[in-house]
């Protein structure tokens, strides 16, 4: 790679490696995606989407990724029992992790479990029929990730990088990427070659608060988990592996990464650490 573009988006760092560097007007075109993708889903936001259909309810046109996300969402709902669900907002703000950073924790409290009849969408509208947060962490980063990249690989020649803090899709060559120990930062547990397609990390080391609170949170009863630490999961793109990590923390988790091919690493809270059957990943003894 030759040339690295490097920017804070969406609350998080971003590199952005190709083999020459970005034309301005490339480079603005990924700055209003981002800004379009945080004005509708962003819970941090008061004028966001999500931030006027927790106030109020109600509906509005659909964002041009609502399909392809809540669809997953459903999926992921299903597989875990309905661990991940994307109207754990709520509990996410009351244990502190809200649109001011309170970090106070209020005790847990329950998403809701009937979600899929409180918010609807289709191609042309989105609808939440009592106020509620929508919070698409469980694979929106993915999403993005996505996005970016089908922007920059349409006006580049060569191959690119994206990686948004752990969320890292690669196209047009290979790149080994260290899986972050959770415990150490400084060390990995191993290494994985990933060539065309995306590499999603999720650990319980990040965005931490309070005694033992974390951004990872059990949605049928918004305490967070404790039995897995972290996962890593590879897939053809970002957000199905983005939305495998964190499956992955759940029981069920395994069933949707096979059901969707897709290799896994995870590290259990006493250390141990887990692969799928077919993972190529060099891991560490």
């Amino acid at each position: 790679m030759t040339s690295l573009w490097r920017f804070r988006a969406i609350g998080t760092p971003w590199d952005v490696e190709t083999d020459a560097e970005l034309p301005a007007a490339v480079r603005g075109d990924v700055m209003g995606l981002i800004e379009a993708f945080d004005a509708a889903w962003s819970r941090f936001r008061d004028d966001s989407l999500v931030s006027r259909l927790a106030a109020e309810g109600g509906s509005a046109p659909a964002p041009a990724d609502a399909r392809a996300m809540l669809g997953l969402y459903a999926e992921l709902s299903e597989a875990t029992g309905g661990a991940v669900n994307p109207l754990v907002g709520g509990s996410l703000a009351r244990r502190g992790y809200d649109a001011r950073y309170r970090l106070i924790d209020e005790g847990p409290d329950p998403a809701p479990g009937d979600w899929r009849s409180l918010l609807t969408w289709d191609a042309r509208r989105i609808a939440l029929h009592v106020p509620a947060t929508i919070d698409v962490g469980a694979l929106g980063k993915g999403r993005l990730v996505d996005l970016v990249l089908a922007v920059v690989a349409a006006e580049v020649n060569g191959a690119v990088v994206v990686d948004a803090s752990g969320d890292i899709a690669v196209r047009g060559r290979a790149e080994r990427i260290a899986l972050e120990h959770p415990y150490d930062p400084r060390r990995a547990i191993g290494v994985w070659e990933v060539a065309d397609a995306a590499l999603c990390a999720s650990a319980t080391n990040r965005r931490v608060w309070g005694d033992g609170l974390h951004h990872v949170l059990d949605a049928r009863t918004g305490e967070p988990v404790r039995a897995i630490v972290a996962t890593w999961a590879v897939a053809a793109d970002a957000m199905t592996a983005d939305a495998a990590a964190t499956a992955l923390f759940f029981d069920g988790g395994e069933q949707f990464a096979a059901a969707h091919g897709i290799e896994w690493v995870r590290m259990t809270s006493d250390g141990r650490v887990e692969w799928s059957p077919a993972c190529t990943a060099e891991l560490f003894s």
